[in-house]
């Protein structure tokens, strides 16, 4: 089983939220995931806070990137801005 780190969508309509999940590959966009690693809101959380809000348990991500997980390019690009990329290629290198 080939296992994702990838995005689910949520929230209203013209207002996006995502969820990060660690999901087998092969099941849809909005389906049946693993686990929940954190959350994406790539508008901000309301108009009074406009800057995007990514929340990530690092540790949750590093558990499954060591397992041999692969994110998808958006995934990737928040697990850098969350500092769980840059704490997976040090532990690898090793």
């Amino acid at each position: 089983m080939a296992v994702k780190l990838r995005l689910v969508r949520m929230g209203k309509k013209k207002q996006p939220t995502y969820r990060v999940v660690a999901a087998d590959s092969r099941s849809p966009r909005d389906g049946r995931f693993l686990e929940i690693l954190g959350t994406y809101a790539p508008r901000g959380r309301s108009t009074a806070e406009p800057d995007a809000v990514v929340l990530i348990d690092n540790a949750k991500a590093l558990k499954w990137l060591s397992q041999g997980a692969q994110p998808t390019e958006r995934v990737e690009k928040l697990l850098k801005t969350s500092g769980a990329w840059d704490e997976f290629t040090a532990a690898k290198a090793k």
